[in-house]
């Protein structure tokens, strides 16, 4: 039976995950049509290290079938674009093995899986298993790399020192509880010359337009949100608190120096309401 088709979730791996155990998954084929058969891993989480776990997950178990067309919608459809530049910005290549932390419904990691093509490989860890199952229907296209879906904790995350090529997170690493942690963690898996991106809504600089930017998300945002997922206050509000207490750009570049990377950019983007954070693991 197709793990897409049928929605199936496989049996949680040992603690931690072998990522030969994983690519192997993520690389089975099914038979027939020639497109690659993508399977939900159930990585059992290793902590509940997350800020308020419990409640912060149930916030985006209660959106989760809203979460992707709000997210079109709420952005005017440039988080596609924004996705699709980290991506870039990370330099991943045909056949590189690569990672998608807080990876949600899959959007980034399908980005990836489009980049790498079928002789690569993906994987994309989330610690909300609603929105994870929602990202396995998406991602079995054929002329793609597989991917491999599982729920994980990314300051613990299941994989072996240097597993993957480059590693990214988009609009994850805020709710991560120890920002400087889960980089180095990040960069734990990531090859020497890898880099990582870190995609993240910021706060704009510019004075006069973060006015103007302001009045939307502190204000509209939340009630839009909120109206299209049937009055869930908390997820559409917990938004921009989190936001406005996440380091700024420049702050942030200099965490990520922290956390051991070099070469680090920041490429702002949309007027500098989201950055794609990128450095490199040293050689």
């Amino acid at each position: 039976m197709n793990p897409v088709a049928s929605g199936a979730v496989l049996s949680p791996f040992p603690s931690p995950c072998r990522l030969d155990h994983a690519i192997a998954v993520a690389g089975r084929w099914s038979g027939g049509n020639g497109a690659p058969t993508t399977s939900a891993i159930a990585c059992r989480p290793m902590t509940t290290a997350m800020q308020e776990p419990a409640r912060i997950r149930g916030m985006f178990a209660a959106i989760a079938r809203t979460y992707d067309p709000l997210n079109h919608v709420l952005s005017l459809n440039q988080d596609k674009g924004w996705r699709r530049f980290a991506v870039e910005a990370v330099g991943a290549r045909p056949g590189d093995r690569v990672l998608d932390v807080c990876t949600g419904t899959a959007d980034l990691a399908i980005e990836l899986s489009e980049c790498v093509g079928p002789a690569g490989s993906v994987v994309g860890t989330d610690f909300c298993e609603e929105m994870v199952r929602l990202g396995v229907p998406k991602t079995g296209v054929a002329g793609r790399a597989p991917v491999a879906l599982g729920v994980a904790d990314t300051l613990h995350l299941p994989f072996r020192d240097e597993s993957f090529r480059a590693v990214t997170v988009g609009f994850g690493i805020r709710n991560v509880a120890d920002l400087h942690a889960g980089i180095r963690e990040m960069a734990r898996v990531t090859a020497p010359g890898g880099k990582i991106a870190i995609l993240e809504c910021t706060q704009p600089l510019n004075p006069f337009f973060r006015f103007i930017y302001y009045v939307y998300f502190l204000m509209l945002l939340p009630i839009i949100g909120n109206l299209v997922a049937g009055g869930k206050r908390n997820a559409y509000g917990y938004l921009p608190r989190s936001v406005l207490r996440f380091p700024d750009q420049r702050k942030l570049a200099r965490i990520v120096e922290e956390c051991g990377l070099v070469d680090v950019k920041v490429h702002a983007r949309s007027m500098g309401i989201v950055a794609v954070h990128v450095g490199t693991k040293r050689a």
